[in-house]
């Protein structure tokens, strides 16, 4: 999949998009079937997953070539994930701690269940790693030939035959044509074509240190404020603490013990927490784009819909986006990437599953993010039916793992 560096542009590309002549220092890559912008872990599933197909495939980011080598931020992974990551051989064991069971209860009120790894027939329900580590994992995949890092996009242009970047590299300027153009790098705060709700809540995130251990068990606590969820990451749990936004900045400005006193108030008396790290904070919307494909152009991952973060579905339907992207183009035999007909087909597939995870995290959001005594007596009552019967549980875990589309 390696790219060729100094092509001639084709004929026909250059003259249906009127592409402008680059000047004398621009470099020309015209045999590029397909543009990625975005190497975070969603635009490199999407590169890995065409790997060894008939599609020429570049990489494009703005950032230097390992910045997330730094990056400390813990990444709910199911285990439909890891089988996808498996079948692209870049699964690092090592790295992910396991999540043999889930407790889910409410604060205030009654009904708890616990999903457990046993009743699934699966080794783990999911894995909580590190977003470093997912990264080297997957780069250490993916060859030097394939990406363009620490880029400017100047310019993107479309057409009916294909498309054009300019991005501007290290003081060079360089024009990409591309058959097409896939968006994995977030989505920009105006873009008028994402429809955005705003939960009114911010999330606290930290990792704080639980006595006794974890044993491999996460915890779903619904609280009036929003959801708490503790997930097992090595001795520690990562926290998501979602809670108004004054109350946010509030519980930043804590010192450590005031920030644990707090943590215990709205947990319970289940565990103690004895230590904590830095905490950051982060408002929370859902952002879903109202068309995932257009003219030689296709979103996936964070461009394509952002979610709360309850249940931890997002990241998971962004790499599921990338796959069943990667199936729809190695499907069509034309050697043409991102046709109409292919964008749709993508398009149509994503529909059942982005419907349903958004669904879920929504619905889970409005019925347990209040103090309603009515709703808090349903919700316990639907804790319950949980809790004694299994088809339901089994139903919900299922779509916890693998979302709306059963797979592999």
């Amino acid at each position: 999949m390696s790219i060729p560096a100094h092509q001639k542009p084709s004929p026909t590309l250059k003259k249906r998009c009127a592409v402008t002549e680059p000047a004398a220092t621009t470099k020309i890559v015209s045999a590029v079937d397909i543009a990625i912008i975005g190497a975070g872990p969603v635009g490199m599933t999407l590169a890995l997953a065409l790997a060894g197909g008939p599609h020429r495939v570049l990489l494009i980011d703005s950032r230097p070539h390992g910045a997330w080598a730094g990056d400390p931020r813990a990444l709910a992974l199911s285990y439909g994930t890891r089988q996808l990551l498996e079948r692209l051989n870049a699964w690092d064991s090592a790295a992910g701690t396991p999540i043999h069971d889930i407790h889910i209860s409410q604060c205030g009120g009654f009904g708890r269940t616990v999903i457990d790894r046993s009743e699934q027939g699966i080794p783990a329900l999911g894995y909580v790693m590190r977003y470093r580590d997912l990264a080297a994992a997957l780069d250490a995949r993916i060859g030097s030939a394939q990406l363009r890092d620490d880029c400017q996009i100047d310019r993107l242009t479309t057409c009916r035959e294909g498309a054009t970047l300019t991005v501007c590299r290290k003081g060079v300027t360089e024009r990409i044509d591309a058959r097409l153009i896939v968006h994995a790098e977030g989505t920009p705060a105006n873009d008028t074509a994402v429809d955005v709700r705003d939960y009114g809540q911010h999330a606290v995130v930290a990792e704080v240190r639980p006595a006794p251990g974890h044993n491999h068990r996460a915890w779903e606590r619904f609280t009036p404020d929003g959801p708490l969820a503790l997930l097992p990451l090595g001795q520690d749990y990562s926290i998501v603490f979602t809670v108004p936004p004054e109350k946010a900045a509030r519980l930043l400005r804590l010192d450590d013990a005031a920030f644990l006193g707090a943590l215990r108030s709205q947990f319970g008396n289940r565990l103690d927490f004895v230590a904590t790290g830095p905490r950051a904070s982060f408002p929370l919307a859902l952002r879903v784009r109202r068309q995932l494909a257009a003219e030689r152009q296709a979103w996936i991952g964070n461009c394509a819909q952002t979610l709360h973060p309850v249940s931890g579905q997002g990241f998971n339907l962004g790499l599921r986006d990338a796959w069943e992207l990667a199936e729809a183009l190695l499907a069509d035999n034309n050697g043409d990437a991102g046709t109409p007909p292919v964008l749709a087909n993508y398009a149509r597939g994503r529909r059942l599953d982005r419907a349903g995870s958004m669904a879920f995290t929504d619905g889970i959001v409005r019925l347990f993010s209040n103090d309603l005594p009515p709703l808090r007596c349903a919700r316990g009552l639907g804790l319950l039916a949980l809790d004694l019967y299994p088809p339901l549980r089994h139903f919900v875990a299922k779509r916890m793992i693998w979302g709306a589309r059963a797979w592999p």
